[in-house]
């Protein structure tokens, strides 16, 4: 059993609490408003997962003790989460989760807590959880079958007005990061989800990193809000190959979608098929169409991305698809997105140099 904190009682301290308690870990759950405690107490946990969890420990981040624990997990805004994560590991956790996005598109702090992370005993994660749920491991394992890969698209297109019902004291997008790109919101940072995704299965087609981005995102800008509705990416990666992304935050009903294509056949991922289900159907050379339907609750998203991250400290497996690395990959691309939408130019990313805005060159 693991000793774990949370810090953060918004709607992912509440999920990463549930999923650690329905694993058996012991939970300290923190924040620094007391309101967001009595929310997560009174309104949120109950009505999501049918009653308060009485084991579940709520405090005050002045107050929330430090050190002797294994697992530490930040679910505060993102323009807060390095700054979070690298006083976490002062704790020395044997594990780090943060959710996504990483942080802004800014970048800061991202090549310092790579360097941190791995000066220390420490394994980092970050929470795209989708590359570690079920349907998504097997679209990927039903690839293997494909031929000479030809195409490779992943949208994720979904009015964020589901987030706001989950998150009843927003009144929309000007109350939270999520209405400010600058802060890791709008299309680009709240569905990262699709980029994070191609970078997955990529990886596992054997393409490589993403080395090139175009983009053209469409910015809805007031005196309240200043976010991308709409994030429409090309990209090349290091052996030549060619794909796309679409995020937003304005279609309904939601189409989670990916589709790889190989010369003799196709594999096509659709999350949320159906209330509480993904399916995967392929079809590979003459065969005909087969389909696998996966059920699932959103509380099993977060379940299953606790499990890979307990099964990396178990030894049972040496990589995660929910590296900080390959979260740092993501933020780079998304970094990329907005460069290259506000100078209509592609830009490519130079690895060496870091996790850096620097890193980014305009073509």
């Amino acid at each position: 059993m693991y000793n774990v904190k949370i810090i953060g009682a918004g709607s992912i301290g509440n999920h990463l609490a549930h999923a650690s308690r329905s694993l058996g870990w012991q939970v300290t759950l923190c924040d620094v408003d007391q309101a967001a405690l009595d929310r997560t107490k009174a309104q949120i946990y109950p009505t999501r997962y049918g009653a308060w969890d009485e084991a579940i420990s709520l405090m005050l981040v002045e107050n929330a003790p430090r050190g002797n624990f294994d697992i530490i997990m930040v679910g505060t805004p993102p323009d807060s989460h390095l700054p979070i994560a690298l006083d976490a590991l002062k704790e020395n956790p044997k594990a780090l989760l943060i959710e996504k996005p990483l942080c802004p598109p800014s970048l800061e702090d991202a090549e310092t807590l790579k360097t941190q992370v791995a000066q220390s005993n420490t394994l980092a994660f970050v929470g795209y959880d989708h590359v570690v749920g079920k349907a998504a491991q097997e679209t990927a394992r039903v690839s293997q079958a494909l031929e000479s890969i030809e195409t490779l698209d992943v949208e994720f297109r979904e009015h964020w007005g589901g987030i706001f019902a989950a998150h009843p004291w927003l009144q929309g997008p000007q109350d939270s990061y999520l209405g400010f790109w600058k802060r890791g919101g709008g299309a680009s940072g709240e569905h990262s989800h699709a980029i994070n995704l191609w970078q997955f299965f990529s990886a596992q087609l054997g393409k490589g990193r993403i080395i090139e981005v175009s983009a053209a995102l469409d910015y809805f800008k007031t005196e309240t809000v200043d976010y991308d509705k709409l994030c429409l990416l090309h990209f090349k990666t290091e052996s030549g190959f060619i794909g796309r992304v679409v995020q937003d935050v304005i279609t309904s009903p939601a189409r989670k979608w990916a589709r790889i294509q190989g010369t003799n056949g196709f594999v096509e991922l659709t999350i949320g098929y159906k209330p509480g289900v993904d399916r995967v159907n392929w079809r590979v050379t003459e065969d005909a169409v087969q389909e696998q339907s996966i059920e699932k609750t959103r509380p099993d998203d977060f379940i299953w991305e606790l499990q890979n991250i307990d099964s990396v400290l178990q030894g049972k497996q040496n990589v995660s698809a929910i590296s900080l690395e390959r979260g740092l990959e993501t933020m780079m691309i998304v970094a990329a997105a907005h460069l290259s939408a506000e100078n209509k130019r592609t830009v490519r990313i130079n690895y060496e140099k870091g996790f850096i805005p620097q890193a980014l060159e305009l073509l």
